[in-house]
């Protein structure tokens, strides 16, 4: 088994609604609000968009960046995530995690086939 979170910044990450991530490692990308949801005790997040200058594709070219855990920034490595198990579980999680009326076009839009293939694991580095 890898590295993992450790379980106070998991429990963190999973009472948050917004976690801050900045991609890339020698980028002069800014911190962006991501959905976190936490599966299996690891730390996900899937991308919005596709742009090439998004944080999503900015982890394919360098999995090397950041996150903001309350006042704690975290070194971390992104992980892309291809089992398509581990996907359905996440889906289940962006649906009870955000539940509310207006949460749903944007749970349904996260869990699309396109977005699916986002899905990127945290961990640390």
């Amino acid at each position: 088994m890898g590295k993992r979170l450790s379980k106070p910044v998991i429990e963190a990450a999973d009472a948050a609604k917004i976690l801050g991530i900045r991609a890339g490692a020698r980028s002069d990308h800014r911190f962006v609000g991501v959905w976190p949801i936490v599966v299996q005790g690891r730390l996900f997040a899937r991308s919005w968009t596709s742009k090439r200058d998004g944080w999503n594709q900015t982890f394919v070219d360098d999995p090397l960046g950041t996150i903001q855990v309350g006042d704690r920034e975290l070194r971390i490595r992104a992980v892309r995530v291809k089992s398509e198990k581990l996907r359905d579980a996440i889906d289940e999680a962006y649906a009870e995690k955000y539940d509310t009326k207006a949460s749903q076009k944007y749970v349904r839009g996260l869990c699309s086939k396109k977005r699916r293939e986002t899905t990127t694991e945290f961990v640390p580095r």
